[in-house]
């Protein structure tokens, strides 16, 4: 059973949670392209997706995930490298527009955050979908790339229209390299991931780094499950805390 921990916001008033910065700031940051009226950010509740003491709620393999001083923990080591990339499964699933938010902290290597994904493998913990990534070299950080799908599919401040043929329209609001310096490996970060329809945006530290609006019906997903990455390849320690779900009726 997941553990739940519901704070009733009181519907009209604005956002604000831990590791937001104020709602109309971020939203003004690109100019809007989706043609449908979407969901305003204020009002919802709030869940808390990890007690901070146990992972009680999601699955993964128990040799490289913990709870440690209040985080979640995921651990590899070049002694025992693993073999494909695994992931720390949230139970239940996620339907529709939503709000997260959570810290990370990452020591090599790349991990990311999958939302609106599937399972493909449960034996070894193995999703598919949409994932806001993390990396420690600061190359990838930020952009939204498709776990075994269509790849990336925004680079660090790109605007990009995918159209139901999958063609894409690009453009660019920030610079990639400048948005970097924003972000900092081995340190906490804050990561905000925001849903509405088919529009998907990240930020981290408060800076938008991408946003994609995928029409590619064929391809998009509108609910599925949350997961955090651990990557094959070199030994690596990725940390998540403070991870806050906003949803509305």
């Amino acid at each position: 059973m997941l553990y739940r921990h519901i704070l009733t916001v009181a519907l009209g008033l604005a956002a604000t949670l831990s590791t937001s910065i104020p709602t109309s700031a971020q939203d003004s940051a690109i100019p809007e392209t989706a043609p449908a009226v979407l969901r305003s950010l204020q009002g919802g509740e709030d869940t808390v997706l990890f007690n901070g003491m146990t992972l009680e709620g999601w699955r993964g393999r128990d040799d490289l995930w913990a709870a440690e001083d209040g985080a979640i923990v995921g651990r590899t080591t070049d002694k025992e490298p693993i073999k494909q990339n695994t992931f720390l499964i949230l139970d239940d699933e996620i339907e529709g527009d939503f709000e997260l938010t959570l810290q990370f902290k990452i020591d090599g290597g790349n991990s990311g955050i999958q939302y609106h994904s599937r399972v493909v493998n449960e034996d070894e913990f193995v999703v598919s979908g949409y994932q806001a990534d993390i990396d420690a070299a600061n190359h990838y950080a930020g952009i939204l790339y498709e776990e075994k799908g269509r790849g990336i599919l925004a680079l660090r401040g790109q605007n990009v229209i995918i159209g139901e043929d999958g063609k894409k329209q690009v453009e660019k609001f920030a610079d990639a390299t400048e948005l970097g310096k924003g972000i900092h490996p081995g340190q906490w970060n804050d990561y905000r991931i925001v849903v509405r329809g088919s529009q998907l945006e990240h930020f981290i530290n408060g800076a938008q780094t991408i946003k994609v609006t995928d029409n590619q019906s064929e391809k998009s997903r509108d609910s599925g499950v949350l997961a955090l990455q651990l990557h094959q390849g070199p030994a690596m320690t990725v940390r998540f805390k403070n991870i806050t779900l906003r949803q509305w009726k």
